[in-house]
């Protein structure tokens, strides 16, 4: 009785399993190509900052920094944009001695316009920074 040879293998004993090795060092080598050509993600916040003086708001030892749920941002009480907030911390982080930033924003104050606050305070030199009402959120988890 003659039997039929494969095409395919060369010993029709052999195990039909196919050595996947080879295919997953090409697709490694392929996921490191395109990872390597990927461009980097670039990030930048554009902001006019007027060349005014930011009016009658005051620079003390410690400034509140607060945001509430119109997203209005408030220094010391005075309501600010984010150019004016900008100012006002530059002005703050010039002084010899650092002054504390108390920042508080609403629990329910939009992420976004808590992220632009922040992003003016530290690109205009805020360094020391506290959240006083941080126990506010305990009962937003």
């Amino acid at each position: 009785m003659r039997r039929r040879r494969s095409i395919f293998r060369t010993n029709p004993n052999a195990s039909p399993l196919i050595n996947t090795t080879p295919l997953i060092d090409v697709m490694l080598v392929m996921l490191v190509m395109f990872v390597i050509t990927i461009p980097p993600p670039t990030h930048s916040v554009d902001v006019s900052l007027p060349g005014t003086e930011p009016g009658p708001a005051e620079i003390q030892e410690e400034n509140r920094i607060s945001i509430d749920r119109a997203d209005v941002i408030r220094w010391n009480g005075e309501a600010v944009d984010l150019a004016q907030l900008g100012q006002l911390v530059k002005a703050s982080a010039d002084r010899a001695e650092p002054v504390t930033l108390l920042f508080e924003p609403d629990a329910r104050a939009r992420y976004l316009r808590v992220d632009q606050a922040i992003g003016a305070i530290r690109r205009n030199g805020g360094t020391t920074i506290a959240f006083p009402g941080i126990d506010g959120y305990r009962d937003l988890i």
